[in-house]
């Protein structure tokens, strides 16, 4: 029989060990084991990896935001030295580094707009339209933007639809006022009445003189048609619109002369002259017509003079000319006002007389007109820039450049 001997028990590990040991058993502690051994493995491995995925989402990040800020400074430098054509350029490329800039794309449309690439202009606009993330403002600025486009093409239809689908927004206003240079342009003054006085109730000034303006256009367009009832409801509106306005006190006088009625005519032009005295040239051969088919030369004779003495004007003289009816005054007359008035129109008419009516002095008189009013228009323009100079220079003040005056004079018309 062998001896009996005590063996000290050999436990492993921590106590909290020794007990899952004790209850699992040999199986349980090489689970354990096994997913340690995975953790410490795996851990380091994904954590390895999102490293490497952010250093490279880091490095595109500063690559494209490195480059939309140097193409965006590239542009405006580009666009300062006037060098559209590179600067939209540069610009394309900011937009395509950084699709999400908005003021960007803004500024691109604008730029293609100035340089009349219509096309390219609204399709920058339509893009920033069909953006759904974009604000309410910037689609509202979007819209008239692309309506802007729209006008400037002379694509009026598509204009005027785009400005009235701005109609409850904080362009609105700006939108209405465009619409009125739409039908301005398009010479429709129904709609430009309308949307005058739209203006108008919201506030945004006052718009009564080109109320009066479109009244007396579709007057015109009346009495053009023969519906002279319509003619004088229009110009009665034009005048209810402005009571102080030029054009419809004219035209009411020239509508009672063209019906043979030269005294009421008359008495409505001294009324407007009352007004505005400045409007004489306006009116004054229309007055000397009148005057002379009612026989009322000398009074209107006294008024002209009266005018022409305050203002010299050839028109006046012409009309002061054609009531008195002597050609020794008609010379004479013209000769002074020449010496008053030494203008290109003065001289024309002088130039109408025959030479044997002129003065000893009339002939200096002349060239002093033709060289005075000929020096301006005497210049020399740079090829290269097209800067014009009175004196010829060697070194172009606009582009420095040499040697690029050609030695002839030009004239500008």
């Amino acid at each position: 029989m062998e001896p009996l001997t005590c063996r000290r028990p050999q436990h492993f590990g921590t106590p909290a060990q020794r007990n899952r040991n004790s209850r699992g058993g040999p199986a349980g502690a090489e689970a354990v084991d096994f997913d340690l051994q995975w953790l410490l493995i795996a851990l380091p491995v994904v954590f390895a990896l999102g490293w490497a995925a952010s250093r490279l989402d880091l490095r595109q990040l500063r690559r494209d935001g490195r480059a939309a800020p140097q193409a965006y400074f590239k542009g405006l430098n580009l666009l300062l030295n006037e060098q559209q054509d590179k600067a939209i350029d540069a610009f394309i490329e900011a937009v395509q580094h950084d699709p999400d800039t908005t003021e960007l794309h803004f500024g691109l449309g604008n730029l293609f707009r100035r340089r009349g690439d219509f096309e390219r202009a609204v399709r920058v606009h339509q893009h920033l339209l069909g953006r759904a993330d974009l604000k309410p403002l910037d689609r509202h600025r979007a819209q008239y933007a692309l309506a802007d486009d729209f006008m400037k093409a002379g694509l009026f239809d598509r204009a005027e639809s785009a400005f009235k689908a701005l109609e409850g927004t904080p362009f609105d206003t700006e939108a209405r006022s465009a619409l009125l240079s739409l039908h301005e342009r398009a010479r429709d003054w129904h709609a430009a009445t309308a949307v005058a006085g739209e203006l108008e109730r919201r506030g945004a000034g006052s718009y009564a003189a080109r109320i009066a303006h479109y009244a007396c256009e579709l007057a015109l367009q009346a009495d053009a048609a023969g519906d002279t009832p319509e003619a004088e409801q229009w110009l009665q509106r034009a005048r209810s619109a402005a009571p102080g306005a030029l054009r419809p006190m004219l035209l009411a006088g020239q509508r009672l002369a063209r019906a043979g009625r030269h005294g009421a005519a008359l008495q409505q032009w001294d009324t407007m002259l009352a007004q505005q005295p400045q409007a004489w040239p306006l009116v004054a051969a229309d007055y000397a017509r009148s005057a002379l088919a009612c026989s009322d030369c000398a009074e209107a004779c006294e008024r002209l003079q009266s005018a022409y003495d305050a203002e010299p004007d050839i028109e006046l003289l012409q009309a002061l000319v054609g009531l008195e009816g002597a050609a020794g005054q008609h010379q004479r007359r013209l000769l002074d006002h020449l010496q008053r008035q030494p203008t290109l129109s003065a001289a024309a008419k002088v130039l109408e007389l025959p030479p044997v009516q002129w003065d000893e002095a009339t002939p200096q008189q002349l060239r002093q007109v033709v060289a005075s009013a000929a020096r301006p228009l005497q210049r020399y323009r740079c090829a290269a820039c097209g800067f014009e100079a009175h004196h010829y220079f060697w070194q172009c003040p606009g582009c420095q450049g040499w040697d690029t005056y050609p030695p002839r004079r030009m004239e500008a018309a």
